[in-house]
């Protein structure tokens, strides 16, 4: 019997989705049929990627619900039942970490995940897996209290980001994947008897056959402006602030830097960016820092293939898949000492670590970088690969494929 799925992604197709969708290409290359589902739409500033229209075209989106949504999610919650009902009200009242304000929220997810429900009845889903453990993970609760439907996790960042009611996510959930060592032990902390029995570490990776030079990796001539390149959501948790105060030291140290940033904040430009144009500017690095946008998957490889080095200075991080992609082309990398990074990247052999909040331990880790060539080079290869060993997309869709194809118990 073939496998269908619901594949549930938060604001699909976002900056950073491009692991998502090699996914469902690749379940689908396994015979798994796949339907994506999304909470809503993104901002179309954070639309990018060349395959983002068809993945929109293809995507259902479970908000705003419109009047057929409304017409689904009140078929579903009658034909649900007073059983039905019950168990999402007692999930609701047992919600033990939800204020008033909490609940009423969870209400509202009730509708989202009463769509679920009747998606995963009306196209015969036997697994929906959830990108994530936030209000996603709330609306595939309420779609398996309502219908009975099997739903699975994926923790990307730390658990505390994701907000509240997470026992009874987890502990409904027929599996559960950490995409890091570090995730899994502190999920397991802060959930003590509710942390389920099938939770396994499982990567997030990279395409490494995508990701690769077309010319080798030249390091900083000393002559020639040092490229320097980074890479992520514009939030203050990936600490561009700190970045850019590293390349005012840098340039104070008579070095030609020049910083390129790809990315953009959640609300297309307006809020974090602005943050980050005001300091450049008070700094007067204008001529030394770029913010590019969100940008295309082919504009990072083409990015990676121009610099020296890659930074990122992020204050937390569950692991970082751009600082995958960047070890994927054998590029010299500097990165902060947080969340699972030490579990990608081995401080002096893929690359550089430095604490997290300081840019002065940032700026000497970046230009040791530049001026040791024959470091730059070692680590770069060193990069490439770890990846290939232990951090390529292969890896993750296999975990996945074979969690979904195992004939699961049902849960209560």
């Amino acid at each position: 019997m073939p496998c269908r799925i619901g594949y549930l992604v938060p604001e699909f197709p976002g900056q950073t989705h491009t692991f998502f969708w090699r996914e469902v290409n690749a379940l689908e290359a396994k015979g798994i049929e796949v339907d994506v589902v999304s909470t809503r739409r993104p901002a179309n500033a954070l639309i990018s990627h060349a395959w983002a229209a068809l993945a929109i075209q293809r995507t259902v989106y479970l908000a705003p619900l419109g009047l057929r949504g409304v017409i689904a999610v009140i078929g579903q919650m009658l034909s649900a039942g007073p059983s039905g009902w019950y168990r999402c009200a007692r999930a609701i009242t047992r919600a033990r970490d939800v204020l008033f304000e909490g609940k009423v929220r969870l209400l509202a997810l009730l509708l989202m995940g009463a769509k679920l429900a009747w998606l995963a009845r009306r196209r015969g889903w036997q697994h929906v897996h959830v990108h994530s453990c936030g209000d996603s993970a709330n609306a595939a609760l309420f779609a398996h209290l309502l219908l009975g439907t099997r739903y699975s996790l994926t923790l990307h960042s730390p658990l505390p980001f994701f907000g509240p009611n997470q026992a009874q996510k987890w502990r409904h959930a027929n599996f559960v994947f950490c995409v890091a060592r570090a995730l899994h032990q502190e999920a397991a902390e802060i959930l003590g008897a509710d942390f389920p029995a099938t939770v396994e570490i499982v990567p997030m990776g990279v395409d490494i056959d995508g990701f690769v030079r077309t010319t080798e990796y030249v390091a900083w001539n000393g002559r020639d402006p040092c490229r320097i390149f980074s890479c992520g959501r514009l939030t203050p948790g990936k600490g561009f602030h700190d970045l850019i105060q590293a390349i005012a030291t840098l340039k104070q140290a008579g070095l030609p830097v020049h910083l390129r940033i790809a990315g953009e904040d959640d609300s297309g430009g307006v809020h974090y960016r602005r943050q980050l144009e005001g300091l450049i500017a008070d700094l007067a690095l204008g001529e030394q820092v770029e913010i590019l946008g969100s940008v295309s998957e082919a504009v990072v490889k083409e990015e990676l293939q121009a610099t020296h080095v890659f930074a990122l200075a992020s204050h937390e991080e569950a692991l970082g898949v751009a600082t995958m992609e960047a070890m994927s082309m054998s590029v010299p990398v500097v990165v902060t000492r947080v969340g699972g990074v030490p579990e990608l990247v081995t401080d002096g052999v893929e690359g550089l670590m430095v604490p997290p909040h300081d840019a002065s331990a940032l700026a000497a880790g970046v230009e040791r970088v530049l001026r040791d060539g024959s470091l730059a080079q070692r680590m770069g290869r060193a990069g490439r690969c770890k990846v290939e060993r232990a951090f390529h997309s292969r890896l993750s869709v296999e975990h996945l494929a074979s969690h979904l194809l195992r004939p699961w118990p049902i849960k209560k």
